[in-house]
C-alpha cells in the first residue's frame, strides 16, 4: 500500500500540473487575440464595463488676454464765430425777406406818388406785420421826405433805408448780459411757450458763448418734458458744456437753483437756464416761473431774461410777450424761424409792444443759425 499510495500521489500531481499548464495556455491565447496587430487601427475595443465609462474632460475655460476697449469720447464740435455767422445770416435773410424791400422800392420809385400808391405802400407794410401805428408813422415820414419841393428829389432807396433803420431802432442796447459781477456768473433765464424753439435756442446760445471762449453751465429746468432735458444734454455734449438736471417731473426751481449754485462754485462765466414752456393763460404755471427767478436769485442775480418768440406767430407772439414780461421782467427778445415764412415786421411790433430790444435772431435749423441782431444789417437784408 505504501508504494501504491506513492504512485497515486504522483499521478494526481502530474494531472494537476497538466491542468494548470493548459489553463495558462488558454489564458495567454485569449490575451493575444485582444491585442491589436502591429501598426493596426481596426480593432473594435470591447464596451467598457459599468463604472468604467469614459468621460471627456471639460475644456479649459478660455482666458481673454485682449486689452479691454475703452470707448473714446465724442469729438467736441467747434462752433462758428460771431463774425462769420453774421455774414451767412444776412445772406439768408436777404434771400427770404427781400420781397418786402423790393416791393416798397418799386412803389416809391414811381414817377408819380399819388394817394393810390401811398395806400399800396401802407398795405405792403401792414402785410409784413409791422403794425398799424408804426406803418402810419413811417408813411408820414416817407411822404414828407419824398415830396418834391423843387430841386432834385432824394433817392427812394436811401430814404427808405434810413427810415426803416430808425423804425427798427438804433438807440437800443442789444448786448446780451452774459457775465456777472462780484465773482458771480452771468445768469440768463430763457422763457417762452412750448414750440417756440426755446430749448434749441439755449443750446445755440451756448455755442455762441463757447465760440467766444466763455465757460458755460446749462440748467435743464424744463423737468416736465423728458425730451427737452435729453435734447439740452445733447447740445451740451456737443460742445463740452456741463448740464445740471433733476428727476423727471421734479421741481424746476430746485434744478435752476442747483445749476446756478454749480456755476458759482465752479467759477463759470455764464449759466443758461432752460425753463418749462408755459401757456400764457395758465396763471398758476406762470406764477411758478416767477418762483424760479426768485429762487435763482438766492444764489446770484439774474442778468438777462430772454423771451423766445416764434416769428411766424404774429399777434399771438405779442400776446405771449406781454404776459411773460409781466411775470419775469423780460430784458430781451430772441426771434426764431425768421425765414421765408416769417414777416420781418414782427421785429418792429414786439419792440414797440414791450419796449425791449430784439437781441438775437434765428433763421434756420442749423446748429449755428443764430446771431446777434443788428438793425442796419436787418434793414439791408429786407431791401435785398
Amino acid at each position: 500500500m505504501g508504494a501504491l499510495g506513492e504512485w497515486l500521489y504522483l499521478i494526481v500531481a502530474i494531472a494537476v500540473v497538466g491542468v494548470l499548464t493548459l489553463a495558462g495556455l488558454l489564458t495567454a491565447g485569449r490575451r493575444r487575440r485582444v491585442e491589436p496587430p502591429a501598426g493596426g487601427t481596426d480593432v473594435i475595443a470591447p464596451p467598457p464595463t459599468e463604472g468604467e465609462v469614459a468621460t471627456e474632460a471639460p475644456p479649459e475655460p478660455a482666458v481673454d488676454t485682449a486689452e479691454p476697449t475703452v470707448e473714446a469720447p465724442p469729438a467736441l464740435e467747434k462752433p462758428e464765430g460771431t463774425a462769420s455767422r453774421l455774414v451767412r445770416l444776412r445772406q439768408r435773410l436777404s434771400r427770404s425777406q427781400g420781397g418786402l424791400g423790393k416791393g416798397l422800392l418799386a412803389l416809391l420809385s414811381r414817377d408819380r406818388l399819388d394817394e393810390d400808391t401811398w395806400e399800396e405802400i401802407e398795405d405792403t407794410l401792414l402785410t409784413a406785420d409791422i403794425g398799424v401805428a408804426p406803418t402810419q408813422a413811417l408813411v408820414e415820414r416817407l411822404r414828407a421826405r419824398l415830396r418834391v419841393e423843387g430841386g432834385q428829389s432824394p433817392d427812394p432807396r436811401t430814404v427808405l433805408r434810413e427810415e426803416l433803420i430808425e423804425l427798427v431802432g438804433t438807440d437800443m442796447d442789444r448786448r446780451v448780459q452774459v457775465t456777472g459781477t462780484d465773482g458771480n456768473p452771468g445768469v440768463v433765464l430763457v422763457v417762452g411757450v412750448n414750440g417756440a424753439g426755446k430749448t434749441t435756442t439755449v443750446g445755440k446760445i451756448a455755442r455762441i458763448l463757447v465760440a467766444e471762449d466763455l465757460t458755460v453751465t446749462l440748467g435743464a429746468a424744463d423737468t416736465f418734458r423728458a425730451a427737452a432735458v435729453d435734447q439740452l444734454a445733447t447740445w451740451g455734449e456737443r460742445v463740452g458744456v456741463e448740464v445740471v438736471r433733476g428727476p423727471e417731473g421734479g421741481d424746476p426751481a430746485s434744478v435752476a437753483f442747483d445749476a446756478v449754485k454749480h456755476g458759482v462754485e465752479h467759477g463759470v462765466d455764464t449759466v443758461l437756464v432752460d425753463t418749462a414752456g408755459r401757456l400764457q393763460n395758465k396763471a398758476g404755471l406762470m406764477d411758478e416761473l416767477g418762483k424760479v427767478k426768485r429762487v435763482i436769485e438766492k444764489q446770484a442775480p439774474v442778468t438777462e431774461v430772454l423771451l423766445v418768440l416764434d416769428a411766424t406767430t404774429g399777434q399771438n407772439g405779442l400776446i405771449q410777450a406781454r404776459v411773460f414780461s409781466e411775470i419775469v421782467d423780460v430784458t430781451g427778445i430772441v426771434l426764431t424761424k425768421l425765414d421765408g415764412s416769417a414777416k420781418g415786421g414782427i421785429v418792429v411790433q414786439v419792440q414797440r409792444e414791450l419796449g425791449v430790444p430784439v437781441k438775437l435772431v434765428g433763421l434756420g435749423e442749423g446748429a449755428d443759425d443764430m446771431a446777434p441782431f443788428d438793425a442796419a444789417a436787418f434793414v439791408d437784408a429786407l431791401l435785398g
